[in-house]
């Protein structure tokens, strides 16, 4: 994964604890809340800013920006490319969250505006990543048809062309940079079963590349370690999706690099 331990997911977990990093996110009404709070249960500062008035001069200002494209406006589009061109500006990583992309054309449109903005990371279920790269998934609206591991090819080929770090999440995720790969396992099969999971992980994402925008590749795997094992930890007390949820963010609350260190399940590929 990486030789530099100042990289390693425990202490980017410690890092982000220490410093509070501010994280601007621009994503859809079913997921603020739970990604706001996701963020605070982390020791991050969640922003929900997205209006085309704000959102370029407030990206600027935060550590990171994540884009998110679920509940599509053209208002909010506007918002979103203003927002991604002014963190390019300032030199701040931004993460693409391609919710659906392939199911309208206004959301492949946006996409392709958007991924000319080059994001520093991509976050997307198997599906997602699949068709984004070019091929054809079994996708329906936000639900992969498609297991992660066939999207692995895909994450790679994308990653290379985007020239950015591609996150398949599932069961088991899957993180490249077109040249370094590795599987994250962990987590809860009650995840799938909870709307607004994904999203919170696009944020969690760029609450880590926040503090390490040199190394967005380790960054995407700590936060997928560190929302796998906050999964893996809260399960065993949830009688379902709803206590889950609870269950989810005190976990993520209580995690300390200690614990992420013995829990985090991290296959380096290559």
């Amino acid at each position: 994964m990486t030789t530099d331990a100042n990289l390693s997911p425990t202490n980017l977990l410690a890092r982000l604890r220490a410093t509070s990093p501010l994280v601007q996110c621009i994503t859809n009404y079913v997921a603020m809340n739970f990604a706001a709070n996701t963020l605070l249960a982390a020791g991050a500062s969640p922003a929900m800013v997205h209006a085309p008035e704000e959102s370029g001069e407030f990206a600027a200002l935060a550590g990171a920006l994540t884009v998110n494209i679920g509940t599509l406006s053209s208002e909010w589009v506007d918002g979103m490319k203003a927002a991604a061109q002014s963190a390019n500006q300032a030199q701040k990583p931004w993460v693409l969250d391609p919710v659906a992309h392939f199911a309208t054309a206004f959301r492949r449109d946006t996409t392709v505006d958007l991924l000319k903005l080059r994001p520093t990371i991509i976050r997307g279920n198997a599906s997602e990543i699949i068709a984004l790269a070019g091929g054809q998934s079994a996708g329906q609206g936000v639900d992969s048809g498609d297991p992660v591991e066939l999207a692995e090819d895909a994450a790679c080929s994308l990653a290379q062309t985007q020239n950015a770090v591609v996150a398949v999440t599932g069961a088991v995720d899957f993180v490249t940079d077109g040249t370094r790969s590795v599987r994250i396992a962990g987590g809860s099969p009650l995840m799938p079963k909870i709307t607004a999971m994904g999203c919170s992980l696009t944020a969690l994402v760029g609450a880590f590349v926040a503090i390490a925008p040199d190394a967005p590749f380790e960054a995407t795997i700590a936060a997928l370690a560190s929302f796998a094992a906050a999964g893996s930890h809260a399960a065993p007390n949830a009688n379902g999706p709803g206590t889950f949820m609870m269950h989810f963010i005190d976990a993520l609350y209580v995690l300390t690099p200690e614990t992420l260190h013995t829990n985090a399940r991290i296959e380096t590929l290559s």
